[in-house]
């Protein structure tokens, strides 16, 4: 059986992205991790309930707000239980998420400014992954995980 992976939906092509686009890593990575992992993919983001499209947030002050300034937090937070509970459901002891999302940014993410400047930090669901023990990667280290 193999080992599974917890992944932002995003990265293979589900258009959850805010504007309603994804952000697909390329088609031989993914056929790798495929080959490697059985993939459990999850959207924080639309699993807490928000629609796509919908307005970029960002993380300020342990809340997460939209560009117009309204606090999802709640929402992130849903979605956040929701990948939690996957991982647990699955038994995922990695996840390949987004780099500097609100929800499932690892390590880095934007600082609430909405001005591209990153901070160290979290995103919510990256967050609760980290506090179950979940090994964290960003796509842009997609290539560790199959070595």
């Amino acid at each position: 059986m193999k080992e599974r992976l917890l992944i932002s939906a995003c990265l293979l092509g589900r258009r959850c992205k805010y504007d309603g686009s994804h952000n697909a890593l390329p088609a031989e990575t993914i056929a790798a991790l495929r080959g490697r992992y059985e993939l459990v993919p999850v959207c924080p983001e639309t699993a807490g309930g928000l629609p796509i499209p919908r307005e970029p947030s960002e993380r300020r002050d342990g809340r997460v707000v939209s560009r117009s300034g309204t606090d999802v937090s709640e929402a992130y937070a849903r979605g956040a239980d929701t990948a939690a509970e996957l991982a647990r459901r699955f038994a995922c002891r990695k996840a390949l998420l987004k780099e500097r999302s609100p929800s499932c940014g690892s390590g880095a993410i934007y600082d609430g400014s909405f001005s591209h400047t990153v901070i160290p930090g979290d995103g919510t669901a990256a967050e609760r992954l980290r506090a179950l023990g979940l090994r964290l990667f960003g796509e842009t280290q997609a290539d560790e995980l199959l070595e």
